[in-house]
């Protein structure tokens, strides 16, 4: 396979990969409502272990994309003609408003 072809087919499942995974907002939801079933106590441990594993999947997932949503804001930050990374803080949000 030439080399612009394995490049488009790489291209193609990370496109693939971005389409399958839900939204943030979403995935935060969903986990909500995973903890909100467990605490209650009242599944059996089969049932429990399943939505353990399903919240962890869920934590890494929204754990990734803010990474991902990190490493853009870094990106975005400029100081004059280079690009340094600067942590994002509440109290600049604040003081900006």
């Amino acid at each position: 396979m030439s080399g612009w072809v394995a490049r488009l087919f790489t291209m193609k499942s990370m496109s693939d990969d971005a389409q399958q995974m839900p939204s943030f907002e979403a995935s935060l939801d969903d986990l909500e409502r995973v903890v909100k079933e467990l605490e209650k106590g009242e599944l059996p441990l089969e049932k429990s272990l399943e939505l353990f594993e399903r919240g962890m999947k869920l934590s890494a997932d929204c754990k990734k994309q803010l990474e991902d949503a990190e490493m853009r804001v870094e990106i975005l930050m400029k100081r004059g003609s280079k690009t340094i990374a600067a942590p994002f803080s509440a109290d600049e949000e604040n003081s900006a408003k």
